[in-house]
């Protein structure tokens, strides 16, 4: 196999009763031919096993790794058609794939029994505890889960287990490891899963096709795997509550020449950062905020915490120095943004005078009373309240401009560069946020934004819609551009206007994607008007901009664009 043309089937019909075998040995040979080097002996002899093991003890398997975690009771190991499921079972106990006695941790029996079997194994326990032997699952796990144990197989645990459960057994899957890593090699990533191939097959999702080549994947070193487990592994106890100088000693250093992972190792060291300044660790913090600021494409977040962190220890002249050095450097928007409001407060605890910069415009101000609505929306409110069959006011947020981006830019989010597109089920390409993305396809978003300038934007956005219609995007939500909006658009919208927001979303795609107004007004004219647009930005009580907000307004003002925010109050209700 050289290439899966863009065109070629890769999910298996579910009317074979066995479609979810036939799905994750097309993930085996895909990960075979285009990683098979990254694979120790062992890895390829599970491969090579799986193969000729019988069809049953496959699917068996199978079916066990698709579904949660890795304990089973094999009563509920029933598929009809595996059918005799201990017979098939035996096989995967023999490989070492299924552990048939387990050790289990007393959590993991209160999942695994009912409460009338809890009951009966943990008699003893129960009643040294003093609780009734009718307390209720929850009662039983508040005493009984707070107290230390070791983990122990059933029989240790409940010696008449073999007898009260009628050879009903737990078992433990053994081979989860190789699967995930078979897996996150497949779909550079772990936040997909089996699951893709089913939804895909029933038309719940598509995806565009792309030709990928033996060449199009995301891994080409095993420590590149072996980096990318750790760091999710990490961020999975860091999410469960283990302290954050625990973790650290394990973050892995990763090559330099892979941005990519450097950005996730870079994330998680914020997010370890984060956690140790939340308790109160402030060296550790400043730490990892710096080694996540100064990774390549480092955290402009680690960053800005870094330096409101410093100020907050009273390190002003430390802070002064760091933010000085990135004031002078090619800081992004947000970046400026924050290092527009700390400067000043830097300086004057130094008693040095600020750095000139452009004063933070004023957005313009709209001030509503309303009624108070039956429904939550206050935005949905304020349209209904402004709309008129003359101006029709729409609720778009971030959906319009992103969503036009994304239709006359297909063609260049979707070209197939190498580390872009490597498995059937992209959403976008997999570089969509590092560095270097736009400059790699500069030519292509150039040829895209030209038909802007040549008026033939219309036809090309309407061609995508039409071809594409329903196809993943990650600029593009159905849902929310429907026919007459985009046609409202395109007749309200000067071209100039949505090659200037194109541009601006394209220096900084990640950050640029959100905060756009919540409204948008079409002026469509009469009597020989001009047609216009406004966008409205909605506030309700208590409510305040946020900065990528703030940003956005600014363009809009710098670009002629008219934009206002619409600060809501609600009027009293009728005193009866």
């Amino acid at each position: 196999m050289n290439s899966i043309p863009g065109t070629a089937p890769v999910t298996a019909s579910l009317d074979d009763p066995l479609y979810y075998l036939a799905n994750f040995r097309f993930v085996l040979g895909w990960v075979c031919e285009r990683h098979g080097e990254l694979l120790t002996a062992a890895e390829q002899g599970f491969v090579e096993n799986f193969e000729a093991m019988p069809q049953p003890s496959q699917a068996l398997l199978v079916r066990m790794v698709m579904r949660k975690g890795e304990l089973f009771r094999s009563d509920k190991l029933a598929y009809a058609e595996i059918g005799d499921t201990q017979r098939a079972m035996a096989p995967l106990v023999e490989a070492g794939w299924v552990d048939a006695n387990p050790a289990l941790a007393l959590d993991e029996l209160f999942r695994l029994l009912r409460l009338d079997e809890l009951r009966r194994a943990l008699a003893k326990e129960i009643a040294a505890a003093g609780l009734s032997p009718k307390a209720s699952k929850t009662a039983l796990g508040e005493a009984l889960l707070a107290q230390e144990s070791q983990a122990k197989r059933l029989s240790e645990w409940w010696p008449e287990a073999d007898a009260a459960l009628a050879g009903v057994r737990i078992v433990r899957l053994a081979v989860m490891p190789w699967c995930d890593r078979l897996r996150l090699m497949f779909f550079g990533n772990l936040h997909q899963d089996w699951a893709e191939f089913v939804l895909t097959e029933l038309g719940l999702q598509r995806f565009e096709r792309v030709e990928l080549t033996p060449g199009s994947r995301a891994f080409h070193r095993r420590e590149e795997v072996d980096a990318y487990l750790t760091l999710h592994r990490l961020r999975e106890r860091l999410e469960t509550g283990e302290p954050p100088e625990r973790l650290v000693a394990d973050v892995p250093t990763v090559a330099e020449d892979n941005a990519w992972l450097a950005q996730r190792r870079g994330r998680l060291l914020f997010r370890l950062g984060h956690a140790a300044e939340r308790a109160g660790q402030e060296a550790l913090a400043l730490a990892l905020y710096g080694e996540s600021g100064e990774e390549p494409g480092g955290q402009v977040e680690a960053r800005i915490r870094r330096l409101r962190l410093l100020e907050r220890l009273g390190e002003y002249r430390q802070a002064h120095t760091l933010a000085t050095h990135a004031w002078t450097s090619s800081a992004s928007e947000q970046e400026a943004q924050a290092l527009a409001r700390l400067m000043p407060r830097l300086c004057r605890r130094l008693g040095l005078a600020p750095p000139s910069h452009e004063p933070e415009i004023v957005p313009r101000r709209m001030d509503l009373s309303l009624p108070r609505p039956a429904t939550p929306s206050v935005e949905q409110a304020v349209a209904e309240h402004l709309s008129r069959p003359e101006a029709p006011v729409r609720y778009v947020e971030n959906a319009l401009v992103t969503g036009l981006f994304g239709l006359l830019c297909w063609p260049a989010l979707f070209t197939p560069l190498p580390g872009s597109f490597f498995h059937p089920f992209h959403s976008g390409p997999a570089d969509l946020y590092r560095d270097d993305f736009v400059a790699r396809r500069r030519e292509r978003f150039a040829a895209c934004l030209a038909r802007l300038d040549e008026g033939t934007h219309g036809e090309a956005i309407w061609r995508v819609w039409h071809d594409k219609h329903g196809v993943v995007s990650p600029f593009v939500y159905w849902e929310g551009l429907d026919e007459a909006l985009i046609e409202q658009a395109l007749v309200c919208i000067p071209a100039v206007h949505l090659r200037a927001c194109f541009e601006r979303l394209l220096t900084d795609l990640k950050a640029n994607r959100a905060g756009l107004p919540d409204l948008i007004q079409f002026l469509p004219g009469a009597d020989g008007a001009e047609p216009r647009y406004r966008l409205i930005e909605v506030k309700g009580p208590g409510d305040r901009l946020q900065d990528n907000q703030r940003r956005w307004l600014a363009f809009f003002e710098a670009q002629g664009i008219e934009a206002v925010v619409c600060h809501v109050t609600w009027q009293q209700d009728a005193v009866p």
